[in-house]
């Protein structure tokens, strides 16, 4: 598997904000967002290729971990994905897949289905990259395969919001999902990646959540490092 970097830190970003988590990042996208933070493992991927076996002995090499986060890039085109959180899960780790939920669960071991379906605001500009923005539009949203992560695994929902009609458009695609989804599981987290930028949108942002019942998802890690790898 191609391995972008493996870490320790505190789970930023949804439901189990603050715990001491192990990441391992996989490089490779399907997707190519225009505020992508991790270029380095989606428009430019790079990293190692890593056995399952020494990816699995580095998250054990952190003896106070319990929980991992398999992550990217989109981990659900590493091919050995499924392989690595068998292995991990037989090990008795949590494990939360951060996914763009384009790529159909088939089963894979997970606790926690962190579902990220990107929104208009993401797409790249069609000028300077035309082809990865038909790829991207045709891909994003794939209902059918939010419905099978649902279905199977606990989740959250977790939308990147730059604008206050981004929310209009998540409920859409909510909706067309023909599901009941507690507004207890969307969480809505602003767009950037520094302090500044997330502070920026906190306000009317909070006002949205308390207006329609969703959670607010500030970015944690951001706070406490800053934008920058191994955090």
């Amino acid at each position: 598997m191609l391995i972008s970097e493996i870490f320790y830190s505190l789970q930023g970003e949804g439901e189990l904000t603050g715990v001491p988590s192990v990441f391992v990042r996989t490089s490779g996208c399907n997707l190519r967002c225009a505020w992508c933070d991790t270029p380095y493992a989606s428009w430019n991927p790079e990293g190692e290729n890593r056995t399952v076996a020494s990816i699995v002995a580095e998250v054990e090499s952190h003896a106070s971990a319990r929980h991992v986060v398999l992550t990217g890039g989109e981990p659900m085109i590493a091919k050995e994905i499924r392989t690595l959180a068998a292995e991990l899960k037989q090990r008795d780790y949590h494990i939360t897949i951060e996914t763009a939920a384009t790529v159909a669960p088939e089963g894979i071991a997970c606790d926690l289905a962190s579902l990220s379906p990107k929104l208009l605001n993401s797409a790249p500009d069609a000028v300077q990259h035309g082809p990865w923005r038909k790829k991207h539009e045709a891909t994003r949203w794939q209902a059918a395969v939010v419905r099978d992560w649902i279905k199977h695994y606990a989740y959250q929902f977790k939308f990147v919001i730059s604008a206050p009609g981004d929310v209009e458009e998540l409920e859409g695609m909510l909706r067309s999902l023909d599901c009941d989804i507690p507004p207890h599981k969307i969480l809505l987290m602003p767009e950037g990646t520094t302090t500044a930028a997330l502070r920026a949108k906190a306000d009317w942002l909070g006002e949205l959540c308390k207006a329609r019942g969703y959670r607010y998802a500030f970015r944690l890690h951001v706070e406490l490092y800053g934008n920058k790898r191994g955090t």
